[in-house]
């Protein structure tokens, strides 16, 4: 009798664990054959958004909300994919987390100031790029430094695992190269006097220097010493979703969103809205 009673309740747990499998199946959207599995999240309101926080005029969190320039090119893509773009959801990512996140499913895309490279391009996959910057040099106002060439020996600011970063290792090393996971603590950095100068993409640099707490206090150099084309990061493997999202960017060329994003945003800052080469959007595998 024991044993039935055993073997009725050993019966009752793989019937639940079925059930609770089948419950966790039906959470997951479906892909049809061919499809980017970023669409079908899309549709279900379950896109994450791997995005930056500090980043003036790009991404950056305000209380428990997301805006900048990256943030409304995040909402033209779920908007594109088919979803609604006041479901997504936002995870702040820093220089040095973004191959991991994509790659471990933490996020779905990253929009964040994200520099297309060769390395990163063996990691994960890039649509783009939507935006071309170069690096430059943010300083004291009464600074002499006046380019790259001008910073031996002194200590430079800049964020671990940054495209920026590597190369002022690479190419000027006899710079005091000072490493955080955020850019908005090298400014802190150059604020207090800790640094001489904070160094990454001139939009970013030039962000940050408008803010009202910095007023007058930073220059930027305005002597470009990089090509940054920007890209969209997603699974390595997906490469319908990269091109479905080529297909959306250059869509928002032709409708109009993609000039209204930068209009409302790094817009404000006076500097008119880039030209997007839609010619350039070739990152996609073969």
């Amino acid at each position: 009798m024991r044993i039935k009673r055993l073997a009725a309740i050993a019966a009752v747990a793989v019937l639940a664990l079925g059930a609770a499998a089948c419950g966790s199946d039906s959470d997951t959207p479906s892909t049809p054959s061919g499809e980017s599995p970023l669409v079908a999240k899309a549709k279900a309101g379950q896109l994450k958004f791997g995005v930056k926080a500090d980043q003036p005029g790009l991404g950056l969190q305000a209380g428990s909300a997301y805006e900048g320039f990256d943030i409304e090119i995040a909402k033209i893509i779920a908007k594109g994919l088919g979803g609604d773009a006041a479901k997504n959801t936002y995870v702040t990512t820093v220089s040095a987390n973004r191959e991991p996140f994509i790659q471990t499913g933490q996020v779905d895309i990253v929009v964040a100031t994200y520099t297309i490279n060769d390395d990163r391009k063996k990691k994960v996959n890039f649509a783009g790029p939507y935006f071309t910057a170069g690096q430059d040099l943010l300083v004291p106002t009464a600074s002499t430094i006046t380019g790259p060439e001008g910073l031996d020996g002194k200590k430079v600011c800049s964020v671990t695992g940054s495209t920026p970063a590597k190369r002022i290792k690479e190419k000027y090393p006899k710079v005091q190269l000072q490493e955080f996971d955020a850019y908005s603590k090298c400014i802190e950095a150059l604020n207090t006097g800790t640094v001489d100068a904070v160094t990454t993409d001139d939009i970013i640099l030039a962000g940050y220097a408008a803010q009202s707490q910095y007023a007058g206090k930073f220059k930027l150099v305005g002597k470009p010493f990089s090509s940054e084309p920007y890209g969209i990061g997603l699974k390595l493997e997906d490469k319908a979703g990269c091109t479905k999202i080529n297909d959306i960017l250059k869509a928002s060329v032709t409708d109009g969103s993609y000039k209204a994003a930068w209009d409302a945003t790094l817009g404000k800052s006076g500097t008119p809205a880039p030209t997007l080469d839609v010619s350039k959007l070739t990152n996609c595998p073969a």
